[in-house]
């Protein structure tokens, strides 16, 4: 198999960084499956790929449910082949003082960030096996690495994702598949304007005072890193926290 060829699963594909990281894949010349919840938004940017000129499908999955997961990496299979690159960036945010967050939303948010993350790994890295050759990279976050006053479910989950990524490393790095996370700080996303407009978190402005660099994270900043750790040329990388965040956090 040509190596640019390589099959890659996105998860929360459809929009924000997932979005752009799959553009990116795409771009490398990777056969992208676009997953996310959303079956409008995946089927749009799954048709988007391959207008230009990708080979793109897409599928309805919510990665807490691993019987979902199983079933949609199955389509995968059957459309476009053994998956050997995988990319976890379906997630759930919120803000919510330590002491209102509810059990349910405690249960949730780490159902499908962490555990979601979880489900994935187990069901590609079979095919990495396989064919002695794989990458992953998980989107955590800088609140994973830091802590997030009123995002202590959301910090948890996405610190569980920065381990969670570490050990499978350690545990794969013999089989030539490796595993690094990408933890953002603030990336211009739906979410993150989402929080903005709840007033949340402040505006862009502010924001960008916050970061060395003087400005908000792009998408093509997380995909651009993400081709590179999904290449070839990253085979001897692998366990690491590659934080493309402007400086935010070193």
């Amino acid at each position: 198999m040509d190596g640019l060829s390589r099959v890659a699963v996105v998860t929360g594909g459809a929009s924000g960084l997932g979005l752009a990281i799959g553009r990116h894949l795409a771009a490398d010349g990777r056969r992208v499956a676009v997953l996310d919840c959303d079956a409008g938004a995946a089927d749009g940017a799954a048709a988007a790929l391959r207008a230009d000129g990708a080979r793109a499908v897409s599928a309805v999955v919510d990665v807490a449910d691993r019987n979902a997961v199983d079933v949609a990496f199955d389509q995968v299979r059957a459309e476009l082949g053994p998956i050997e690159i995988l990319v976890t960036s379906a997630a759930v945010s919120g803000f919510v003082p330590f002491e209102e967050i509810t059990l349910d939303e405690w249960s949730r948010t780490l159902a499908v960030n962490l555990t979601g993350t979880f489900n994935c790994l187990q069901a590609a890295l079979p095919d990495m096996v396989a064919a002695g050759w794989g990458r992953v990279v998980t989107i955590s976050s800088a609140a994973g690495q830091t802590g997030s006053a009123r995002q202590g479910h959301y910090s948890a989950s996405k610190g569980g994702v920065i381990a969670l990524t570490k050990a499978v490393a350690l545990e794969y790095a013999a089989t030539g598949i490796t595993a690094n996370t990408i933890p953002p700080f603030t990336a211009d996303t739906p979410m993150l304007r989402a929080a903005q407009e709840s007033k949340f978190l402040p505006p862009a402005d502010v924001l960008a005072r916050m970061i060395p660099a003087r400005r908000l994270g792009t998408g093509d900043d997380i995909g651009a890193v993400c081709a590179f750790l999904c290449s070839d040329a990253a085979s001897y990388l692998t366990g690491q926290v590659v934080a493309v965040n402007g400086g935010a956090v070193t």
